[in-house]
This record gives structure tokens, C-alpha cells and sequence, in this order.
């Protein structure tokens, strides 16, 4: 008698990963993927060549509304160096570390060998990789020996010993993320809290500084009371993106959902205020020639005009409340905003399934029997640079386990 398969919903970074480790036991294992292909985030992720992981995380680079306990365990379960090795090792594929910034790619420097090995390697292990297979509904077992029933768009229903959820949340919806998959968390009893689009570039209406598209800089952007975000700043045509904005945005995010406003501060160049008092005490220089030995010329021009001064006043005829103001906006100047780039561009989505209600040893569901959630459904993110890609890796490979020996 054939035993009822374990099937995993979603075939993205989390869900390739539980589906690998789903395989090897007793039970056959089913991945369905709504879309044509899978793994579209893996595709742009890093520009196409595929952040696949920080050189090093923790749960303190998280944010959650849940228990952080649990989310520390989930990350312990497969720490940074044993991903790395599974990658290298077991996968075959060979990662560099980007020693600027941290980060690890594949030497190859292209996002479509991960996942294009990732899918070779799981129907290697036997997997059925069933493609443009959207699921309806699912229902749990009736009793203790009863099945799942895995409803698909075309009315088709298969019986599932247990069943991994693994559809992502609502982030680059192009790539097949359409919320799903909450909706199914939330049917079958989860909480799930409160959405909304994480890392994504922030807007400006109107755009006021639309002139200085295009221009890239190092920056610390703070939101007090909130946390800091350092690293690469560009304006764009409609607000700002880059590193340290992603980073810091959700803050700005949750503040306008709340009905608030979140204040950010930049310190432009990442320059400490000794580094600039030097830079304008140099009493032959313009103050404008002293902002653009460390700035990009169209920026320090702005800033100019934002504190009022003239770009050729020698900087040793400043006023010292002149000097001091000018010292303000290069070193916490107010940041307008007024909304941000929505799901369409956010990297991550931050809310979810609360990770009270999983095991943090399994991922299993306490809400349901032989139901497992794993990856961006859960409510946890990290910053850009592989974080969420550790996330997901990890939290796919407990639900995978689990499930193979439910």
C-alpha cells in the first residue's frame, strides 16, 4: 500500500530547501509551484548574481513582533558555517566572500545556478516537481490517522500525510508572491501579524530632490528611538534607496500604517563630526571645496542651499552658528518622507505567522497536526546582504526534516 506523500507548497528558496530535506524517507515527497519555473527570487536576488548568504548572522539582526527566543533557536539549528558548508559541499557550488560588504555569492556570479541546482539536485532525491500547480484550499485531517486534503485550481484534491507551507508572503509579487499562504495560516487558525512591505526604497511627493538622481553615497541614516542602518545611499527619481534606506525603512513603514510619522536623520558620507570640523577649518578653502573633497559635487551644492550659505564664503569667515547649522545638516540632516514603494519593491515581507505558534525545534505547526511553515511566512526578517535567504534556508530545512519523520 502507498504511503500519502509529504507535500510542500511553494518552490522558492524555503521551500526547495524543506522539499530536499522532505526526501530520503519512507513517504514520497510532492513540491507544487504556482508558477512555471520556481525560485524567481533566487533569479534577482544581488542583482542576478544571488546574495545567497551573510558571512556571518544572529537573531540580534532580525526584527520580529514574536518570541525572539524562538527565532535564536530557528537560527541556531543551522548556524552560518554549516549553511556555507552545505552550499560548498553538498550542492557543489562555490561561494566568495565580498569583502567589503560581507556578503557571499557564487563564484559564478550567477543567480540561476543556485536555483537551477537546487532543482536538479531535489528531483535527483526523487522529488515530483509539479509546475504551474496553483492550491485552493486545504483541509485538515478529519482525525488522527486522516489525511490532509490539498485542493489545486483545477479541482484536483491530493491526500498529504502532512503538508509544508512555503509560499513566501507578499513581497515582488511578479515572482508568484500573491499572500497565499497567510490566508491559508489564517484559515486554519494562526495568527498572523500585521503585513507590511519591509526593506523598500522610501518616496518623497513632491520629489524634491529629484535632481540629485542617480547619486550614491556612504551613509549612517538613524530613525530615533528606532535603530540605525549604515551603508549605501541613492537618491532616486521619486525618494531614496540603497543599503542603509532598505534597511531602516520598515521603520518609517510601520510609523505611516500607525497613523505617525518616523523621523529619520542622515549623516551624509558616514563622517564623524571631528572629520568634518577638520575639513572646514581649513581657512583657504570654500566651504563648498571643503564639502566636495568628501562628497559628490551635485549633493554638497544641495546641502549648501539647505543650510543657507553661499557656496564660494571662505569656510574660516563662517559664524560659529553658521559653522554649527552647517555641521547639523551634514551631520543629522532631517530626511523627508511621505510614503514608499510598497510590495512592488520590497524585498521582504515583515509580519507573519507568529512563531509562538510553531515549534521552534521542527516548525511545526501547534495549531494543527502535520502542518509545518517555514521562510517569509513566519514573522522574522533580516537586513539586506543574505540574511533572509539564511532565513530561509534554515527554517526550510527544520520544516523538511520534520516533516520527512512525521
Amino acid at each position: 500500500m502507498s504511503l500519502d506523500p509529504v507535500v510542500v507548497v511553494g518552490a522558492g528558496a524555503a521551500g526547495l530547501l524543506a522539499a530536499y530535506f522532505a526526501a530520503g524517507g519512507a513517504r514520497p515527497v510532492i513540491l507544487l509551484e504556482r508558477t512555471a519555473e520556481g525560485g524567481r527570487k533566487i533569479l534577482i536576488s544581488g542583482g542576478g548574481r544571488c546574495n545567497l548568504l551573510p558571512s556571518r548572522f544572529d537573531a540580534a539582526q532580525y526584527t520580529t513582533d514574536s518570541s525572539p527566543h524562538i527565532l535564536r533557536n530557528v537560527l541556531r539549528s543551522w548556524p552560518d558555517h554549516a549553511q556555507r558548508r552545505f552550499f560548498e559541499r553538498e550542492l557543489g557550488i562555490e561561494l566568495q566572500l565580498e569583502p567589503e560588504t560581507g556578503k557571499l555569492f557564487p563564484a559564478s556570479n550567477r543567480a540561476a545556478q543556485v536555483r537551477d541546482t537546487l532543482l536538479h539536485t531535489v528531483r535527483e532525491r526523487g522529488v515530483a516537481c509539479r509546475f504551474g500547480e496553483r492550491v485552493r484550499a486545504l483541509a485538515p485531517p478529519a482525525g488522527e490517522a486522516a489525511p490532509w486534503q490539498v485542493r489545486l485550481e483545477d479541482g484536483a484534491v491530493l491526500a498529504a500525510h502532512a503538508v509544508v507551507l512555503a509560499t513566501g508572503g507578499l513581497s515582488v509579487p511578479q515572482t508568484g508572491s500573491d499572500g497565499d499562504g497567510l490566508r491559508f495560516a489564517a484559515r486554519l487558525g494562526h495568527t498572523v501579524r500585521p503585513t507590511y512591505p519591509a526593506l523598500t526604497p522610501l518616496t518623497l511627493r513632491p520629489p524634491r530632490f529629484a535632481t540629485l538622481a542617480g547619486v550614491s553615497l556612504e551613509v549612517v541614516v538613524r530613525a530615533p528611538g528606532a535603530g540605525e542602518a549604515r551603508g549605501g545611499f541613492l537618491f532616486t527619481h521619486r525618494g531614496y534607496s540603497g543599503p542603509a534606506v532598505l534597511d531602516i525603512a520598515h521603520t518609517a513603514v510601520r510609523a505611516r500604517l500607525a497613523g505617525g510619522a518616523q523621523p529619520l536623520l542622515v549623516q551624509w558620507g558616514a563622517i564623524e563630526a571631528p572629520e568634518w570640523e577638520r575639513l572646514l577649518s581649513a581657512g583657504a578653502a570654500t566651504v563648498a571645496g571643503a564639502l566636495k573633497r568628501r562628497l559628490p559635487d551635485r549633493l554638497a551644492e544641495v546641502l549648501l542651499q539647505e543650510a543657507g550659505i553661499a557656496a564660494d564664503q571662505r569656510v574660516a569667515t563662517l559664524p560659529r552658528d553658521v559653522r554649527r547649522r552647517l555641521l547639523d545638516v551634514l551631520l543629522r540632516f532631517p530626511l523627508p518622507h511621505t510614503g514608499d514603494e510598497g510590495y512592488r519593491k520590497a524585498e521582504v515581507t515583515g509580519g507573519g505567522v507568529a512563531l509562538e505558534e510553531v515549534d521552534a525545534r521542527s516548525l511545526a505547526s501547534r495549531v494543527r497536526p502535520r502542518l509545518f511553515l517555514c521562510g517569509e511566512l513566519l514573522d522574522a526578517f533580516g537586513p539586506i546582504g543574505g540574511y533572509n535567504f539564511a532565513w530561509a534556508w534554515a527554517t526550510g530545512r527544520l520544516a523538511g526534516l520534520a516533516a520527512r519523520e512525521s
